[in-house]
């Protein structure tokens, strides 16, 4: 069980942002933007490789409504999932980071290996 399965059943405590019977949307512990909201799925999905097109269109419309909540709709911001270890998934459940609220930059792609000897 998944940090998050805990917060989906209540034991461990989280500022949500939205819910519904579906998904659920919360304030990050760690925000790395002015707005940092995690989107997850109440249903156990490992992540978006393993998601249904379904579940990911669902997925999809809650996630506008969180962001016509936060008042990000307009402005814009940055979706992220990241899919499995290599991607530096760190929770093995589903979620999306909204990040907004200021021109966000990115610096830490400086930091990946480009090298494409690497990547076959």
């Amino acid at each position: 069980m998944t940090v998050f399965g805990k917060i989906i059943r209540g034991e461990i405590p989280c500022n949500k942002v939205l819910e519904n019977d579906d998904f659920l949307a919360f304030h990050d512990i760690n925000p790395k933007a002015p707005v940092h909201i995690l989107i997850i799925p109440k249903k156990e999905v490992q992540n978006f490789q393993s998601a249904d097109a379904k579940l990911i269109g669902e997925m999809t419309l809650f996630i506008h409504e969180v962001a016509k909540l936060m008042g990000l709709d307009k402005s814009g911001y940055r979706l992220i999932t990241n899919n499995g270890k290599d991607s530096g998934q760190e929770v093995m459940h589903l979620h999306f980071h909204m990040l907004g609220g200021s021109k966000l930059l990115w610096p830490h792609l400086a930091d990946a290996d480009t090298d494409t000897k690497n990547f076959f």
